[in-house]
């Protein structure tokens, strides 16, 4: 098993980047090998300063990098030496099982789509997010921020691709699906939710609760929580700002610090023909390196070709 990470990608990059894959090569131990896509006289020496422990990691030469600030499509179709270019192109030839990055979201989300592309039959492939339950469990929130605008179809399928993912990955054996809304009764939401609610109910791919409340995200009511990238956007904000409050004030708790975002470390793509995660462009080493043993759980669960399976049928 191969999995890439753009070396460039963040705002401590590549230092952030180079720390992060030691630590998960170390982690892994030899089960999945860990490549580095950058540029080479940024990321070489770091790679020599750690010596022995960063022996076993591969390193592709990646000539541009693609700047958080640039339009991330223009950006990816001019700069084909850059490395998250060049770790999309590595992993639609199959040269690599999985591919992560802390840099531009659009960029990633922009190569996902002209190089892997979307799986057949997945209208828009979400964002997805893990939310940390009150039991000691954890649950996925998606879409969080790739469709700000979404379609009821789109909804539903969201439910469908969670579903999978807390399944496959998670290990949770029939995932309970909640669509975000402003009332648990069926006839409340926008026209949006009202339709999607419609979908749900009669899909039989999810184990549909119905509607659920904001007060409902970090109980045990739904595993699997939608809702458009809009509003999902700002829930993962909002989480991630409570945790910080915490942490200013002195103030850790155990249920509270999976907020942090460097528990998970990124957020994977679903719907693609392949694995991709996405990292918070502040990822610190222990961020980078949760994310690349997420990427390696995704791989191992063959949820990408259980996605495929599924819109194929």
């Amino acid at each position: 098993m191969k999995i890439a990470l753009d070396a460039m990608g963040g705002d401590f990059a590549p230092q952030a980047a180079v720390d992060g894959a030691v630590m998960a090569a170390q982690q892994l131990n030899g089960a999945a090998q860990i490549v580095l896509i950058g540029q080479e006289e940024a990321v070489r020496p770091l790679l020599q300063q750690h010596g022995a422990a960063a022996a076993d990691l591969l390193f592709i030469p990646a000539t541009q990098v693609i700047a958080m600030g640039e339009h991330p499509a223009k950006a990816y179709q001019q700069k084909q030496d850059s490395s998250i270019a060049v770790g999309y192109r590595m992993l639609h030839a199959g040269e690599l099982d999985a591919f992560c990055s802390a840099g531009s979201t659009g960029a990633m989300l922009v190569g996902a789509m002209f190089s892997v592309k979307a799986v057949p039959g997945v209208l828009r492939p979400a964002i997805a997010n893990f939310v940390p339950k009150l039991s000691g469990e954890q649950g996925v929130l998606l879409d969080v921020g790739a469709n700000a605008e979404c379609k009821p179809e789109m909804l539903e399928q969201f439910g469908e691709l969670g579903s999978l993912y807390a399944h496959y990955v998670l290990g949770i054996e029939t995932p309970k699906v909640g669509l975000m809304n402003l009332g648990e009764e069926e006839g409340k939401g926008t026209t949006l939710t009202q339709a999607a609610h419609q979908l749900l109910k009669v899909n039989p791919h999810v184990h549909f609760i119905g509607n659920i409340e904001g007060r409902d995200l970090f109980n045990s009511k739904a595993d699997v929580i939608i809702c458009d990238g809009y509003t999902g956007n700002v829930i993962l904000k909002m989480a991630e700002s409570i945790y910080e409050i915490l942490n200013e004030k002195k103030m850790h708790d155990p249920f509270f610090d999976n907020f942090n975002y460097e528990a998970f470390g990124g957020s994977p793509i679903l719907g693609i023909n392949d694995n991709a995660i996405i990292g918070h462009g502040v990822s610190t080493p222990l961020a980078i390196c949760n994310m690349l043993l997420q990427s390696y759980k995704m791989v191992e669960s063959g949820i990408s070709d259980q996605i495929k399976s599924t819109f194929k049928s």
